[in-house]
């Protein structure tokens, strides 16, 4: 390969991760690097100093500007609006501060940001970008960015997910949510829920899904003991979920929020346009390859 491709599939993992946690769409994340390879390629590598740096300040600023596009496409959005689902590596969920970043609830709280606080959070608490260097990205002074990055930390910290539960405890109880998923049993759903639990489902008006959530262990319950195909586990974001299956095809991405050894927030994706990218495995990462 030549230097400018080499480079730019050294970093592809790193820069995609970078613009999917800005828009948590695989298929918007995919056209920005499209953008930024473009610009790459034409780029004198000798004029660019730090080349990771150069590429993800090009990546955020693609991603900034799709982000300002898709935020007015998704305010008609039917239904909730759930984050593209990934099938993820085991080494995702090996990285306990990437895992937290990618999950369901995590990115739909940074769906609440403005879109520069989104990368400004994302720049500096996920990735360690140097304040510098995320005010030439977002086109803001070092100072500005500061305090864009202090309301946003504050904004998260006020409605991030509490802890999650231990490795050992989070099996175990989602081989019981899966179990009585699987034979319909509404007592065991119960028993595994918590009761304050809630349930988003994403069909985006083309598949079927309640258009607005769905809270309480009882009434959770009940919707889920309908449902009839076998549900597989899978590593999805990084945390564990569920994938149910119509034939061949992929109907239902059912992430799964465990806290205390309870469900706690269930994230089901029906949206078709949503899963097809989901059949295989997607590396995700934070650090120098």
């Amino acid at each position: 390969m030549d230097p400018a491709t080499e480079t730019f599939v050294a970093y592809r993992n790193l820069l995609f991760t970078v613009a999917y946690e800005m828009l948590g769409s695989a298929a918007d994340a995919e056209d920005v690097l499209q953008e930024v390879w473009l610009r790459w390629a034409g780029v004198d590598l000798d004029g660019v100093r730090d080349q990771r740096a150069y590429l993800i300040r090009t990546t955020t600023r693609q991603a900034l500007v799709r982000l300002r596009t898709v935020r007015r496409r998704r305010e008609s959005y039917v239904g909730p609006w759930l984050p593209e689902p990934l099938l993820t590596t085991p080494d995702v969920a090996e990285d306990v501060e990437l895992a937290e970043s990618v999950s369901m609830a995590m990115l739909l709280v940074l769906e609440t940001l403005t879109p520069t606080e989104r990368a400004v959070f994302v720049l500096r608490d996920v990735f360690a970008v140097e304040y510098d260097e995320i005010a030439r990205a977002v086109g803001k002074t070092p100072a500005s960015v500061r305090q864009i990055a202090h309301r946003a930390r504050g904004h998260v910290a006020a409605r991030r997910p509490r802890g999650s539960a231990p490795a050992e405890q989070a099996r175990a109880a989602l081989d019981a949510f899966r179990r009585a998923v699987e034979t319909g049993d509404l007592q065991g759903l119960v028993d595994v829920l918590a009761p304050d639990v809630v349930l988003l489902t994403d069909g985006g008006g083309v598949a079927r899904a309640a258009l607005e959530p769905v809270t309480g262990a009882a009434t959770v319950a009940a919707v889920l003991g309908r449902i009839a195909a076998t549900p597989q586990p899978a590593l999805v974001n990084g945390h564990p979920a569920l994938v149910l299956r119509d034939g061949d095809a992929i109907d239902t991405v059912m992430a799964v929020r465990l806290e205390g050894g309870l469900v706690t927030g269930l994230y089901a994706v029906r949206n078709p346009e949503k899963l097809t990218r989901f059949g295989r495995a997607v590396t995700l990462r934070r650090a120098r390859p």
